[in-house]
């Protein structure tokens, strides 16, 4: 048995249709586009994901439609629609219990075959985590709009967070097979990325950008362009993609941290900070945050880490108050930088409603930090067994494997990663590599 070496980390979604098809292998089934042709066309996230519904006209438009209209149920659920937008990208909760009031609202006003705010609630559901709900919300809206896009859109998203992949896959398929459209492709390329095939997921999401009829659908295909770069080690590529979308979005902050974390793996770490530190006054997200800590942590600057843990550990004790379950980023963090024994509680609860490979691979860190390296191989294990291809989802498996004496296996994992994404992350990237070294050079 070794001891536990690992340092603190984290992890961290029109042009005419043309002929082309896309095929998804779902193991022995193919899961294809029908005959149709696809444009090339958003979590938490897996990311946080492309739009799944669009919200008809601005946010003031929509509020002056229900002053005007209160009867108007499409409107309610169109405003509702368009809060849960906002709240993805701005982190207010109460922004979220807006969309929750208007939704509702337009369930008053018409609680038959209202589609509209089954989709929304489906939708927000799932930006609360609340992936059961959002699965029932989804399967609702399908039943009674059989030929909605956006509603297989959600039911894809609650079936991937639940970890029901080939359901996901199905409700993908279906999404395309009615409209192959930029939020289509766009969790088409997804269902690849997923299984580590990153080049068919370059593919579809180049599709969705050619697609993208809003800057919102532009700038989202970007940043997923962006972070599959990344991915193979093309961190130019991964540069130009977020600059290029910044180009026409210069606010956006999923955009700003996708440059962050490019900067920061071509050594451009002053620049790095100064885009973190621009998305974090957009929206204080808890990745954006956690992104930055570790990157002051990594140049030695202790108080600057130190700030940003602090809001991470206030946005904690908001959770916490509220009762909903920890994200990724929470669960790595409380793992590192406060109590690992906490975390993995923490990532038990999140995994009940939420058996996702992200949230096994935050329960397997959390549990290795704990000292509990056995349970860790099992999370860690499920977080890999679709085939993805994350270099930290590797290096967590690395460090675990290490500690249980099994270098060889280690070292596969080692090489993968640093192979893949060398600078995967600001800390353990490093960590990483003094590992390898440590494992080739022991007798």
């Amino acid at each position: 048995m070794h001891n536990n070496t690992s340092t603190p980390g984290r992890t961290r979604s029109a042009s005419q249709v043309r002929g082309a098809v896309v095929a998804l292998t779902l193991g022995a089934a193919l899961f294809t586009v029908g005959a149709v042709g696809l444009t090339p066309v958003g979590n938490t996230a897996a990311h946080s994901g492309p739009h799944t519904a669009p919200a008809r006209g601005s946010l003031g438009a929509l509020q002056a439609r229900v002053r005007k209209m209160p009867q108007d149920a499409g409107a309610w659920a169109a405003l509702g629609m368009a809060y849960v937008q906002q709240a993805r990208t701005t982190a207010d909760p109460a922004t979220y219990d807006r969309a929750d009031k208007a939704l509702r609202r337009s369930l008053a006003v018409q609680p038959d075959d209202n589609t509209g705010a089954q989709i929304g609630l489906g939708a927000l559901a799932a930006a609360r985590h609340d992936f059961p709900t959002a699965l029932d919300r989804a399967r609702r809206a399908t039943a009674t709009a059989p030929y909605s896009s956006v509603a297989y859109g959600v039911l894809a998203d609650a079936y991937t967070q639940l970890g029901q992949y080939p359901a996901s896959y199905r409700a993908v398929q279906r999404m395309n097979d009615l409209r192959p459209d930029a939020p289509a492709l766009a969790r088409a390329s997804y269902t690849f990325e997923l299984r580590g095939r990153t080049d068919q997921a370059v593919t579809l999401m180049r599709r969705s950008l050619d697609a993208a009829s809003t800057t919102g659908e532009r700038s989202f295909a970007h940043t997923v362009l962006s972070t599959l770069a990344l991915q193979t080690g093309d961190t130019r590529q991964a540069l130009r993609e977020a600059e290029t979308g910044l180009r026409n979005a210069p606010g956006d902050s999923a955009l700003l941290e996708a440059r962050a974390r490019a900067r920061a793996a071509l050594g451009q770490t002053r620049q790095a900070v100064d885009d973190y530190r621009a998305a974090i006054a957009v929206a204080p997200l808890p990745h954006y945050l956690l992104g930055l800590g570790e990157l002051q942590q990594s140049l030695g600057h202790e108080a600057q880490a130190e700030a940003q843990y602090a809001v991470l550990r206030g946005q904690e004790a908001v959770r916490r108050a509220g009762r909903t379950p920890a994200d990724t980023d929470a669960i790595l963090f409380e793992a590192d930088h406060g109590s690992p024994s906490r975390a993995v509680a923490m990532a038990q609860e999140a995994l009940r409603t939420r058996p996702f490979i992200a949230v096994h691979d935050a329960c397997a860190w959390a549990l290795h930090r704990a000292g509990r390296d056995a349970e860790a191989l099992r999370q860690a294990d499920q977080a890999l067994a679709l085939g993805t291809r994350s270099a930290l989802f590797r290096y967590h498996r690395a460090a675990i494997r290490h500690n249980l004496g099994d270098d060889a296996a280690a070292r596969s994992d080692l090489e993968a990663a640093l192979r893949t994404e060398p600078h995967f992350h600001p800390l353990h990237a490093t960590t990483a590599r003094a590992l390898l070294q440590r494992i080739d050079e022991t007798p």
